[in-house]
Parts: structure tokens; sequence; C-alpha cells
């Protein structure tokens, strides 16, 4: 596909988008003025009949693609059956099964449970929650670039203040930011390993001069930062941090929302690092849409808030357990996880030559199928490409690809493609791509 094919919002996406802005709060954003009218796979098909290939799978939502025949009949068969009852009034057994699968799929040897809410953000509230109620202490570690939400607590935890924390405070109190591992941007001449040595160093200092350890609840961390611009630590870093919350008794969260269920070619990402944490938090992908998230964790600290203290209405609804099953079980049956790693070669492969013709591409990085490129005005000093970045994004969506922006900065790529698209579809999206990253380096 070339530039001569532009695709340009059609009258019924520009129909819906008149009445979106006149029905709509501005606070919403999207990606594309393209409205979407069916979905599968790794193909979007908008309302004006353009058909577009999925890089951003609903920010990493539909890992097993869009619609999967197997998600839609679970779907189908439980709606006609019973579609709410609330898990506190009458429980049903989707929900148990669900939380049995998990338990057991989750890192840790160790006995475990579950519970169940309907967001990313919920979980994180949640296991916030747990932490706290079991440790009897208040305070909760986050790291520089983490997203976890936008609630108030998961605000609070998240590092990018525009366009997610602006103008929104005072945020909740007891909260504290420590160094993440950049290794793009580390000081020059600085190892990955010296860096990882630093910022663990660095905990004893924050001890001693921000908050002491016996006052922390829980350190949470993504095992790849998402938002922050999918910067992937080291093993060493990880159990480092792991080592430090057994030293002080800190119960450590892992935040899986966007790297969970076979993204990262594991089905948790804990697992590329050789750790398991206290208390994993999971949505997105989860239920292939389905509003969705689960609370795993360390079966005594499950156990210490007591009945009616954890919960919702909606939270771990039937149809949304019974598409969580079926989504175990496509990962499982199409072995999504070995193709995570052959998208994700593939992938990082062609960004790495495209890293030799294009001087705007300064880094390239990612884990699984969950990879991005850093795009700067100048290799030497790093500056970040903003605008570019964002005409990348824009490129693509005009010409058939949909992608997504990321970072501190706002200057990385980031691609989160459905784990079944197929070889001609990721090769057609890559060509796509180039042409668009080819555009903004002339």
């Amino acid at each position: 596909m070339t530039t001569n094919t532009k695709m340009m919002p059609g009258q019924k996406s520009v129909e819906l988008h008149a009445r979106r802005q006149d029905a709509v709060a501005v606070g919403p954003y999207h990606v594309t003025p393209l409205y979407i009218q069916s979905a599968q796979g790794a193909i979007v098909t908008d309302v004006d009949g353009n058909e577009i290939i999925d890089f951003a799978g609903g920010i990493g939502m539909q890992n097993i693609g869009h619609c999967h025949p197997k998600v839609v009949k679970a779907i189908q068969e439980q709606a006609a059956s019973s579609i709410h009852s609330c898990f506190h009034v009458m429980p049903y057994e989707s929900y148990i099964e669900l939380a049995e699968k998990l338990n057991e799929k989750t890192p840790g040897d160790f006995k475990k449970k579950t519970m169940f809410a309907n967001s990313g953000a919920e979980a994180v509230e949640n296991a916030v929650k747990i932490a706290r109620k079991a440790t009897g202490r208040s305070a909760v570690v986050s790291f520089e670039r983490a997203y976890h939400g936008r609630t108030l607590m998961t605000m609070s935890l998240t590092s990018k203040v525009n366009p997610y924390k602006h103008g929104f405070g005072p945020f909740a109190p007891e909260t504290y930011k420590l160094p993440y591992p950049y290794y793009y941007r580390a000081p020059q001449g600085m190892l990955p390993e010296e860096l990882d040595e630093q910022i663990l160093d660095h905990f004893e200092q924050f001890f001693l001069g921000e908050v002491a350890p016996d006052n922390i609840a829980a350190i949470i961390m993504e095992p790849v930062q998402g938002e922050g611009g999918f910067i992937v630590p080291s093993a060493e870093f990880v159990q480092g941090v792991r080592r430090i919350c057994d030293k002080y008794g800190i119960i450590m969260i892992a935040d899986e929302i966007q790297t969970g269920f076979a993204r990262t070619g594991k089905l948790f990402a804990m697992e590329n690092f050789g750790v398991a944490a206290d208390i994993t938090t999971l949505s997105k992908s989860i239920a292939a849409g389905m509003p969705l998230s689960a609370i795993t964790g360390r079966a005594e600290l499950m156990d210490v808030p007591g009945p009616g203290q954890l919960g919702g209405t909606f939270s771990g609804s039937p149809v949304a357990c019974a598409a969580g099953l079926a989504v175990l079980d496509v990962i499982e049956e199409e072995n999504l996880t070995e193709r995570a790693q052959v998208i994700g070669t593939r992938m990082l492969d062609a960004f790495r030559s495209w890293q030799e013709k294009y001087d705007i591409i300064g880094d390239v990085r990612g884990l699984g199928a969950m990879v991005a490129m850093e795009l700067v005005t100048d290799r030497v000093t790093k500056v970040p490409a903003k605008d570019a970045t964002s005409k990348v994004v824009s490129e693509c969506w005009s010409n058939g690809l949909i992608g997504l922006s990321a970072g501190l900065f706002s200057n990385v790529l980031r691609f989160l493609p459905p784990l079944v698209i197929t070889d001609e579809q990721l090769d057609k999206g890559l060509n796509i791509l180039e042409q668009a990253i080819a555009s903004v380096s002339k």
C-alpha cells in the first residue's frame, strides 16, 4: 500500500464524529477518526467499509484477536442462560472455575486465591487494599514512568502528568515513586548491570530519606512498562526488587494488565524473569474485550479482608467469566505463547533493519509480541521526536494500519498486534509502517 491510497474518514465516520462531539465528553481520547463497524482476527472494518490492520489490539485487549468464534459462542451461550445475578447475591460456577484456572496458571509455587473486578484500575485498587489490610502498613511504592490507571489511587501511582494527572490533584497520600531502569537513556557509558545496581542500591537511601520499609505495604511494578514506553527491565533488576520485598516483608504486586495472557511469549510476563509476585493484577486480554479484571495472590493475603470488604455489583459477571475461560482455551489450543515469540522476533528484526536506514529510530526494544521503537531527532543527544511520532501514527491509520504512541516524552511507537495475525497481514502492516517511518525521515 502506498501513500496514493490514503484513507480518509468516510461520510458515515464524519457523521458519527459530529454526533460524538455533540454528545460525548471531550476526555475519552481516540487515536483515529475512523469508526468501527466490525472486526475479525487482526482486521478491523470501519463504518464506510475500509479495512484496517490492527497493530494496537485495543491497547493490548485483543491478544486472541477480535471476535474469536470460541469466545463469541461462549458469550452467546452464557447470555442466553443468565446475564447477571451478582456474585454477591447468587454465585455461579464460571466465577469459581476461572479463579481456579488463574490460581493454577499465575506464577508462584504457593496456594493462591482470586477475586474479580471490572477494570485494570479496579484490580490495582483492590490489590492495594489487600496489601494494606494484610500488612497493617499504609505506604505504596511504584516506579517512574509507571501507568496503573485513572482512578484516584491508580492515578497517584501513575507517573505521567499529562494527560493523566494534570489538574486532578490532590492525589492519594502515602504513595511514592522510585527509578526504573531505562537502559537507552542511562548515563553515557553506563552498562545495564551498573544501572540496575545503582537503582537497587537507591532503595536503601530511599528507606532512610523518604519512608521506612516497615511502613511500606507494597511495591507495584509492571514487568514491562506499557504507557511508559515498553521498557523492559533485566531479570536481575526484577529479582532484585523481589529480594528487597522479601527482606522487609513488603508485598510485591505485579501489574500484568497489559503484559498478561501470552503477550510477552509467556502466559504471564513475570515468567520471563523467574519471579513470582505475591499478588498479580490482570485485565485487558483476560476476556477478549469483555469488562473483567482479576486479582490473584497468595491465599493467606487474599483471605485477610473479610466478607463484604472486597467486590462490586458487576464484578466477575457470568458473561465475562465465560469469555475468560474461552480465552485460556484458545491460548493453549492455538499455541499463542509460541506465536507471540515468532511475531515479536519478526517485528524486532524488521525494526532493527530499519534502524540502519533511518536515523530517526533511536532504540528498538520489546519482549515477545510487545514491541516498540523510540524516535529521536538526534541519536547522540536522544532528543525525543514527539511530533514525528504523532505523524507516523497518523500516516499509518491513513494507509490502513492502527498503531499507538507511548512514553513519557510521547515519542515511542508501541505495537500490540493480535497474536492470531497472519504472516501476510503482519508483513503488510510492517510495509505500511516502514513507509510511514520513511515519510517522516525525509
